[in-house]
């Protein structure tokens, strides 16, 4: 059994096991995603295709059934089939040859899989959610991430689901998701698609004692699980902003983004009293099959006089946009939901441009302050 430090004075989460969740059925037609960049290397050197989006759910337990061992094998289940409508996220980054000035990064949906951390708290929910100061820093350790690597990008899970499970039987879910991948409205939506998933399969399946997919089923291991695979790159929670930016018969090029970024950082440095930011990676969804990541300095618009015009667009928004509180079982809202940008430098800055597909001239931009 491994175990993850979190605090000194208080108790400490136990890894379980570590399992890899693939799709149920094969990827057809493979979708791809371009990651066009100006200079893939040195944007990761600058951690441009680093950075997540990360979510915790919190549930109390409503029976011993719910809450017993084998919630984390149900959870395989269902997963698995939750992949088949979101096959991106079971894929992998890798590089792609280019005539043009850009350097190209693919994400193939190849079924490779995301990896799923089954985690137990001796504590009970309740009295987790009553801490203040020591909650705000276990709460990063409800949620596994680690960095894509620089080197050999294509090994590396772009996709992570933590389930931990507390002494009351109460859980949280928490998911990881590469900025390159995700927007928080993908998210939420694939968040949606497996909690109906998990709810009808548990309602189908009531006879059923045991799910196939459970690791107490196997021979037990009682040696510790390799470090490779426990150890998490440490991100910070970022603090972040959401604003929704409204407008129409706009030229909604890459040039227009930047400065509606720009409008969008201005704001939140003055809302967040923080003016210190100089450098960001700016990630912009052109399409479902398109990402743009780019490096950009405050100091390159000092000069530059922004469209002031476009603040008339802007207006602020939250978290709670971007979806609904799913339940994974029938009549079990979630108590809390956690949604952050997660960072692993101090200085680390981004910004996130996500346009509505219905509204060519919508989007919802999310800043993450250093």
């Amino acid at each position: 059994m491994a175990v993850c430090d979190a605090s000194e004075k208080l108790p400490k989460l136990q890894i379980e096991a570590v399992l890899s969740v693939r799709p149920v059925k094969v990827s057809e037609p493979r979708r791809v995603r371009q990651v066009l960049m100006s200079d893939t290397d040195s944007i990761m050197k600058k951690k441009g295709i680093h950075g997540c989006y990360q979510i915790v759910l919190y549930y109390e337990s409503l029976n011993e059934e719910e809450g017993d061992k084998f919630l984390a094998g149900w959870i395989v289940e269902s997963l698995g089939s939750a992949l088949v409508e979101h096959p991106l996220l079971s894929g992998r980054l890798k590089r792609k040859d280019s005539d043009e000035d850009e350097a190209v990064l693919e994400i193939v949906s190849n079924d490779s899989g995301i990896r799923l951390y089954e985690v137990r708290f001796p504590m009970v929910l309740s009295e987790f959610l009553s801490l203040r100061a020591e909650k705000e820093h276990l709460e990063a350790e409800l949620v596994f991430w680690k960095e894509i690597g620089e080197h050999n990008p294509q090994f590396s899970p772009l996709f992570y689901v933590q389930v931990t499970r507390f002494e009351c039987g109460g859980y949280t879910v928490g998911i990881s998701c590469s900025l390159l991948l995700a927007d928080a409205l993908v998210v939420e939506n694939f968040l949606k698609t497996w909690a109906d998933i998990h709810s009808s399969m548990l309602l189908q399946r009531q006879e059923i004692k045991a799910p196939i997919f459970h690791h107490s089923l196997l021979v037990k291991n009682d040696e510790p699980l390799h470090a490779d695979v426990i150890n998490r790159t440490r991100c910070r929670k970022a603090q972040s902003m959401a604003f929704k930016f409204i407008g129409k018969d706009l030229n909604l090029n890459q040039e227009f983004w930047r400065e509606v970024a720009m409008l969008c950082v201005e704001e939140a440095e003055k809302k967040l009293d923080k003016r210190v930011w100089t450098e960001f990676s700016l990630f912009v969804k052109e399409s479902c099959e398109v990402i743009k990541v780019e490096g950009h300095s405050k100091s390159g618009y000092c000069k530059k006089v922004l469209d002031q015009s476009l603040k008339n667009e802007i207006s602020g928004g939250t978290w709670n946009d971007f979806g609904e509180f799913v339940m994974f079982h029938e009549g079990n809202k979630p108590v809390l939901v956690s949604r952050w940008i997660g960072s692993i430098a101090a200085d680390d800055g981004n910004v996130v441009v996500i346009p509505y597909l219905e509204e060519k001239a919508s989007a919802v931009i999310i800043v993450s302050l250093p």
